[in-house]
């Protein structure tokens, strides 16, 4: 399920206030973070990221973790990027249509 322009503007909102759960270092995109990244989005569902990537590594790491999470990505600005992953049993979250 892909989220909607709408959607992403809702859930840029509450991206705003968060600081970034997860921190990708010069490692790169590494199994524990992967696991650490798995368990933040079905706690919080939205997640802030921050990676220490250069400008050219950070689309092929987000696209990476996107892809390993199932999760959508909401924004990503800078070194920075927020995914959300809906959480059936404990949704946090009701995205407009």
């Amino acid at each position: 399920m892909s989220l909607t322009a709408s959607q992403k503007r809702y859930l840029r909102s509450f991206a705003h206030e968060l600081r970034p759960v997860i921190l990708v270092g010069q490692k790169g995109v590494t199994e524990a973070v992967l696991a650490e990244f798995e368990g933040a989005l079905a706690h919080h569902e939205l997640v802030k990221v921050k990676l220490a990537a250069e400008r050219e590594q950070r689309a092929t790491l987000i696209e990476a973790m996107r892809a390993h999470a199932g999760a959508d990505v909401v924004q990503a600005i800078g070194k920075t990027a927020c995914f959300y992953r809906r959480n059936p049993e404990r949704n946090q979250f009701t995205l407009p249509r």
